[in-house]
């Protein structure tokens, strides 16, 4: 099937302000959105730029707006997508380098701001510190982030409060503070409630 894959492009090397780059691709529909970035790069225009490590859902790295939704390009499917025509953009809500890739600065300074790892005030064990398998179910769920930012991207109290820590830095605060082994509860607390922290959020207060 020949899809119509209209791109937000920015270079600004080329051109001062972003524009949309439209291409003509064969694809089936077992092939991701991206293969069709990737065949579009290596057959019609290697200037177009994205980024892409692991390609199977793990890295996060190749988030992006497809078709008005943020999504993972290696994870969404084209027979998925509704109709002929493939729309693809950068996240939202954060300057853009180059292409689809934007600048990720802010987003990983709001992650290390919670802490993102074990803190734990009694000596290393001679093995792994354990925890019951209920211990572990509370946080195991959170565990499983991929830190791909495209919630935080989406969220509109980031858009409009740039220093807002963010859905993903949150949901890692919440996988220490109800982590059985860490003990630095007190001082994520009150990372997350500070004046760009939880309270800041637009829906906190909805049911």
């Amino acid at each position: 099937m020949e899809y119509t894959v209209r791109i937000l492009r920015y270079h600004p090397e080329l051109k001062p302000r972003p524009w949309r780059q439209t291409y003509r691709v064969e694809a089936s529909g077992h092939e991701r959105v991206l293969d069709v970035l990737l065949k579009i790069q290596s057959e019609q225009d290697p200037t177009l730029a994205l980024r892409k490590s692991c390609g199977h859902g793990v890295c996060g790295s190749d988030a992006m707006m497809i078709n008005g939704e943020n999504r993972l390009a290696c994870s969404t499917l084209m027979r998925d997508i509704t109709g002929k025509n493939l729309t693809v953009e950068p996240l939202p809500g954060a300057m853009v380098q180059r292409d689809l890739i934007i600048d990720t600065d802010r987003f990983w300074s709001k992650y290390q701001a919670v802490m993102p790892w074990l803190q734990a005030s009694e000596p290393a064990p001679d093995r792994e510190r354990l925890q019951t398998p209920d211990e572990h179910e509370k946080i195991e769920e959170s565990t499983k982030c991929i830190m791909c930012g495209a919630c935080t991207h989406a969220c509109p109290t980031s858009w409009a409060n740039h220093d807002y820590l963010g859905p993903a830095a949150l949901l890692k605060a919440y996988r220490f503070i109800f982590d059985s082994r860490d003990t630095a509860t007190e001082e994520r607390l009150q990372r997350i409630g500070s004046g760009n922290g939880l309270w800041q959020c637009y829906t906190v207060y909805n049911e």
